[in-house]
């Protein structure tokens, strides 16, 4: 890749400003306040990316609202280069409410409803830097719906003509999506556009659902789908989609990657104790994408992938929690490096 790009990653899709329960371990139900923090995949990887020292810019959509406000303010602090960001008339900036009971319960409500983001064009990709970037991020919930499908795929194309990386977060929020088949066979056909795809285990099975009935969501924990089916085959099928990666996360068991060689690379997580999972995966996606770009092999990116997630389920929120490069250099360090 060219090194003589403007910018390291361009980062598209969703944006909102995330509202966590300050009542850690009160159900739902019961929370009485929250803490404000910026929120969104690829929003929160674009700080991630940021905060390791990447250039990093943000194409995404917000409401001429206070929200919006709140973002860019949160933004431009960070560094990330905004100018790319639009505006939609008549669209709100989108937010979620996120409750959080440790170990294993961490609901949250989306509301995005009449969302700005979901609103990018075309147009709104020609006038962003995707030609004059190393790498572009996008996300699944970015292809859920027009016209922002069709933007999302075109970035992809107008990345890859112009040799850059193209990541793909799988992303998977059920209640984004009309049929959750539709899911499958929006991710599937992305595929060919894709070098690298990244996704947990239940969204790497929910990228080959072929029947709705396959996954199972719990009232309020959307981000906590639970879906059947046999990972290896739906690692081949994605495979044979076009990626040269497939990036599974596992959680205290690491990651995987699995390479279209056939060869499979596990990188170790570090154990640290759970307060919050919610941002992690996002965590882990800046960490692997700044591995990558700096040139490191698949364990080693896997490994400062799996450090940044280590060190934000340790915090209260996503965005605002993401690790430095010398925060997560020292992190690695204590516990007994690479």
């Amino acid at each position: 890749m060219a090194e003589d790009k403007t910018y390291d990653v361009l980062l598209m899709g969703r944006s909102s400003i995330d509202l966590y329960a300050n009542d850690v371990g009160a159900p739902f139900v019961d929370i009485e306040s929250f803490a404000a923090y910026v929120g969104g995949c690829p929003t929160n990887i674009s700080t991630g990316t940021r905060r390791l020292g990447l250039r990093s810019a943000l194409l995404t959509g917000i409401g001429e609202d206070p929200v919006g406000d709140f973002l860019l303010n949160f933004l431009n602090k960070e560094g990330v280069e905004t100018r790319y960001i639009v505006r939609k008339p008549g669209h709100r900036t989108s937010a979620v409410v996120l409750g959080i009971e440790p170990p294993d319960k961490f609901p949250l409500v989306y509301y995005r409803d009449n969302c700005a983001d979901i609103e990018l064009t075309i147009d709104d990709v020609l006038a962003a830097p995707v030609t004059d970037s190393r790498a572009l991020l996008i996300s699944g919930t970015g292809l859920s719906k027009e016209p922002s499908r069709s933007a999302t795929l075109f970035a992809a194309e107008l990345a890859r003509s112009a040799g850059a990386a193209v990541y793909l977060d799988i992303d998977f929020r059920p209640d984004q999506w009309r049929d959750l088949r539709a899911f499958g066979v929006v991710i599937r056909s992305a595929l060919r556009l894709v070098d690298v795809a990244i996704g947990s285990e239940d969204e790497v099975k929910a990228a080959t659902l072929t029947e709705p009935s396959q996954v199972t969501v719990t009232h309020l924990q959307v981000s906590d789908a639970k879906v059947e089916g046999d990972l290896g085959q739906a690692v081949a099928r994605l495979l044979g989609g076009g990626p040269e990666a497939l990036v599974v996360k596992r959680g205290q068991q690491g990651c995987e990657t699995h390479l279209k060689s056939g060869e499979v690379v596990h990188s170790p997580a570090f154990p640290v104790e759970i307060y919050n999972i919610l941002g992690a995966g996002d965590a882990f996606a800046s960490g692997l994408i700044y591995g990558r770009l700096k040139g490191w092999d698949w364990y080693k990116a896997g490994r400062m992938g799996n450090a940044c997630g280590a060190i934000v389920v340790t915090k209260h929120g996503c965005a605002n929690f993401m690790p430095t490069l010398n925060e997560v250099t020292i992190f690695i360090e204590e516990k007994g490096g690479f």
